[in-house]
């Protein structure tokens, strides 16, 4: 009779144990899904495919836009463009024009501020009231943020994450507000692309002219050009 007892005692310890265990398991994987998703910004996308994405920054540029945007649709190209809240306000024909053609329309908050440099409330204002003005002139939501300027920390990437966006960098830069010398931007984009490259860009004359031989060197290097969301896929 003694023994059966112990054998039951046994038992039931280490049933206690193991469910002590399994508890143990749940909350370590809610930390560390938790813990992973504070501070992630995304640089590139998948490197098993060959493909890479276009973002492009829109706070000004006006002028070469719809060129942009006519050499993407000649090309069957769809990417991804970060607007400005201030700018989409002031542009809202230009806005439904990028929407209509089916690109991927991502959040470059309000006033183009540098969000290190602000409060937690006003990093929250830039991002909402951004986005609630793209959803009132396309009815589309964004789910991606661009900080302006590339202007970064864990602050910053924790605020834009705790209002359910993902943070976009990128890992080729075109450089391309800063040359007139369309073949400065080429040599950048050749020398630095790989796979899942998240290429940023501006609308600008030297993008304009460099567009459709980029896109046919990459196309010539069996890369697909698509926006941040199919190449983080």
């Amino acid at each position: 009779m003694r023994i059966i007892m112990l054998k039951r005692k046994t038992i039931m310890i280490t049933g206690i144990i193991l469910i002590l265990l399994c508890l143990l398991l749940v909350y370590m994987n809610r930390i560390s899904v938790n813990t992973f998703k504070l501070f992630e910004p995304i640089y590139k996308g998948n490197e098993s495919e060959r493909k890479v994405a276009f973002a492009c920054n829109v706070v000004w540029g006006n002028e070469y836009l719809p060129d942009m945007l006519s050499e993407f649709k000649k090309n069957n190209i769809k990417i991804s463009f970060f607007i400005g809240g201030d700018w989409a306000d002031k542009n809202k024909e230009l806005l439904m024009r990028i929407y209509e053609d089916n690109h991927e329309i991502g959040n470059h908050g309000y006033n183009h501020l540098k969000h290190t440099q602000i409060s937690e409330e006003k990093n929250k204002e830039e991002i909402i009231k951004t986005e609630e003005v793209i959803n009132n002139i396309t009815g589309a939501k964004t789910k991606l943020f661009a900080p302006p300027y590339g202007d970064l920390n864990k602050k910053v990437a924790q605020i834009a994450e705790s209002l359910d966006y993902k943070v976009v960098m990128w890992s080729v830069d075109t450089i391309d507000w800063n040359t007139k010398d369309y073949t400065q931007v080429l040599e950048r984009v050749d020398k630095k692309v790989h796979n899942g490259a998240i290429i940023l860009m501006h609308p600008t004359e030297s993008t304009v002219k460099a567009l459709p031989i980029m896109i046919n060197n990459l196309k010539n290097r069996n890369y697909e050009i698509v926006t941040v969301s199919e190449v983080l896929n």
